[in-house]
């Protein structure tokens, strides 16, 4: 009888999953078939219904491409990689249609510094971690071999190797940090319209007096600080990625 309600009790609780994959079937089926505009709406349906993932966000992301819709498809693979940043797929999507968009790599970073940023971001703060973790207890391992071992070969493989371990765990350690900070300090946001002007106030921009710059379509922000106001609506504080600052209109920007 025990046996029977856990058979039961693992068909009802596998149920839930078996519907999900039917959805994400489907949606796949119609993708293959080029049926993009009902891919999309499967894939949307089955966001709402069984949660998000970074897979899903990434196939959303890939059928907006096919539907020529780039805008779209930039925000549905920055979301990806925020709830994945190992996710090789819509890193190089990403990637691949930013440079189709033209839109530049950054506002004044160097390539090093963008260099460094892509190449990190490619773990999660998680994974990040968990070679500190590991890199540091090999180095105890080589500090004791040095130590302790009687051998001459093997002495210096724990003093060299400790070195090098402990260089990879210290920069597994700052990486980590960087990441999460990174997904942590600000909440990032997509310019949506084709250009948008923003300004040095929250309010519509005066000719000639308060324009800050332009942003295109696609281009990537942080959001700072917000202002609503029943007159004007709402408008937001954001910051570029060479730490441009200035107030463009909720309503011009989607939430990542």
């Amino acid at each position: 009888m025990k046996q029977v309600i856990i058979s039961i009790l693992t068909i009802v609780l596998a149920l839930p999953m078996l519907a999900a994959n039917e959805g994400i079937d489907k949606a796949n089926q119609a993708y293959k078939q080029e049926l993009y505009n009902e891919a999309l709406k499967l894939y949307l349906q089955e966001a709402e219904k069984t949660g998000v993932s970074s897979d899903l966000y990434c196939n959303i992301g890939d059928t907006y491409y096919r539907l020529k819709d780039n805008v779209h498809a930039v925000l549905y693979y920055e979301r990806a990689l925020m709830l994945d940043p190992s996710n090789g797929d819509a890193r190089f999507n990403l990637e691949f249609v930013r440079s189709k968009m033209e839109l530049p790599d950054d506002a004044g970073d160097s390539w090093f510094s963008n260099w460094v940023d892509q190449t990190v971001s490619r773990m999660s703060s998680n994974t990040w971690a968990v070679i500190a973790i590991i890199t540091f207890l090999l180095f105890l391992a080589a500090v004791a071999a040095y130590l302790f071992l009687d051998n001459v070969t093997l002495r210096k493989v724990g003093f060299f190797g400790g070195g090098l371990l402990l260089v990879i765990s210290i920069l597994a350690n700052l990486s980590a940090f960087h990441v999460y900070n990174k997904a942590t300090s600000g909440v990032g946001a997509i310019v949506m319209p084709e250009t948008v002007t923003l300004s040095t106030a929250p309010r519509e921009p005066r000719a000639g007096q308060e324009e800050a710059f332009k942003l295109m379509q696609g281009t990537r922000v942080e959001i700072v600080d917000s202002v609503s106001d029943q007159s004007r609506g709402k408008w937001l504080q954001v910051s570029t990625a060479g730490g441009h600052k200035a107030w463009i209109k909720a309503s011009d920007v989607e939430v990542i």
